[in-house]
């Protein structure tokens, strides 16, 4: 049986840059990686030095100005808006600095809406994992009635409940005091050991950091050489930029 090496996200010769009053502003400058599925890989840098727009970028949520990003080996700069939306919605998952629920719906009703709009079965798999994440006796409150960490375990549910091959996340700690900050890091480990998908997120925590396989660290949009923090189970991955 063949088996697929390639790897789950590949991002070549990235450059970005957006128009100001004084001209352009390159935010990414010539930036190659690869990630293999099941990494856990934590993005680091200073404030300003494009982790979260890189992020965003490998998310598709924006286009490069130049260079390519292949997610599970299709080109996303190939793609359309509706395209990108497509991929997203097969094989990405989010977790938010600032949440993202909706707070009209119920915890199990944020949960679900991902599935629904995905035109998957939805409530039984909401359900199961509010329970992964110790929310069961939660499901029918709204996010004013959570706690800032009840919210962050409700959108960690909401990003496993898809099973997506990659998970994003965008300071997900950033909110939290920090004894809730360590249980989130816990759970967020947990759940990706559980679930086998690939982790990669954009962290100022040096503990949130530490716990992921390598570091790819941004400096004034420049990569520089990543960190193997555990080599063991860690993947070759080729880094230039």
């Amino acid at each position: 049986m063949n088996i697929d090496s390639s790897p789950l996200l590949d991002v070549s010769h990235l450059h970005h840059a957006v128009t100001t009053a004084d001209g352009p502003l390159v935010i990414l400058h010539d930036i190659s990686f690869t990630i293999n599925a099941a990494e856990t890989v934590a993005i680091t840098g200073s404030s300003g030095s494009g982790k979260s727009t890189l992020l965003g970028l490998l998310a598709g949520l924006d286009l490069p100005t130049r260079g390519e990003i292949r997610l599970a080996g299709q080109a996303l700069t190939a793609l359309d808006e509706d395209g990108r939306a497509a991929l997203r919605r097969r094989h990405v998952g989010f977790v938010f600095q600032n949440f993202q629920l909706l707070p009209h719906l119920t915890a199990l009703e944020n949960v679900m809406l991902p599935l629904e709009l995905a035109g998957r079965p939805a409530r039984e798999a909401a359900r199961h994992w509010l329970n992964r994440v110790g929310l069961s006796a939660r499901e029918q409150h709204t996010p004013r009635q959570l706690s800032g960490g009840e919210q962050q375990r409700v959108a960690i549910a909401r990003a496993f409940a898809g099973a997506p091959a990659l998970l994003l996340a965008d300071e997900p700690t950033g909110n939290l005091d920090s004894a809730t900050g360590a249980r989130i890091i816990d759970l967020l480990f947990d759940t990706h050991a559980d679930a086998g998908t690939t982790l990669v997120l954009v962290t100022h925590d040096d503990n949130l950091a530490s716990r992921c396989q390598r570091r790819l660290h941004l400096d004034g949009g420049h990569l520089l050489a990543p960190h193997a923090v555990t080599a063991t189970t860690s993947t070759a991955t080729q880094v230039a930029g």
